[in-house]
């Protein structure tokens, strides 16, 4: 959940970007940033909807930086706005 961008999290792993990325798709068909966002969506959900947290707390728990894109995503993702959960 940390704010790693994509070069730094490529570098952790000992590769360029761009051998991360092709390596990545040969274990998921989202690309990692999609695959990172999914997987903050996820914990999102679990964080309103099981510990009964605030959107604006969750949203910068799970590593968005801005609350209108974590509306947009999660809309996207659920159908449902995060504070109808």
């Amino acid at each position: 959940m940390d704010g790693l961008t994509m070069e730094q999290i490529a570098a952790y792993t000992g590769r360029s970007l761009a051998t991360f990325k092709r390596d990545f798709q040969k274990v998921s068909s989202l690309s990692p940033q999609k695959w990172l966002i999914k997987k903050r969506l996820e914990m999102a959900y679990v964080k309103l909807k099981e510990e009964g947290k605030k959107v604006q707390e969750v949203c910068v728990e799970v590593g968005f930086k801005n609350p209108s894109h974590f509306s947009t995503a999660f809309k996207k993702q659920y159908g449902i706005l995060s504070t109808e959960v």
